[in-house]
């Protein structure tokens, strides 16, 4: 319930903004991709200026996700690793609490063992 007010604190306002920025930038713009003819480009494209502005937003949050998504691969790769070996340790363990042994891996309660009984320093 939280998160969709906070969405809608956030989107409202924005929704706003983008429709003021349209309807005061409705001028056509002539986009041209032909570098070497300014007069009569090989290829142009005419479109209002909120329409380039938001077509070329939308492209660069593809892009910036995309370069985000690929850059994450190798901690999405560990984790299903790590999933993995939490499954078979989860069914290792099953299995031995099932045939009713005590892992290995759980401290018994034994006592400490002993101090270890250093020599001091040779002095030279």
């Amino acid at each position: 319930m939280l998160r969709k007010i906070v969405a809608a604190l956030i989107l409202v306002p924005l929704a706003v903004v983008i429709i003021a920025f349209a309807v005061a930038n409705r001028q056509v713009v002539t986009v041209s991709f032909d570098p070497f003819s300014g007069n009569m480009p090989a290829a142009s494209l005419t479109l209002p200026l909120f329409g380039l502005v938001i077509v070329l937003l939308i492209i660069g949050v593809v892009i910036g996700g995309t370069a985000a998504w690929l850059r994450q691969g190798r901690w999405r790769r560990t984790a299903r690793r790590l999933e993995r070996e939490v499954k078979e340790l989860s069914a290792r363990l099953d299995a031995l609490q099932a045939a009713g042994a005590e892992p290995s891996i759980v401290p018994s309660e034994h006592a400490p063992p002993p101090r270890l009984k250093l020599r001091p320093p040779s002095r030279a």
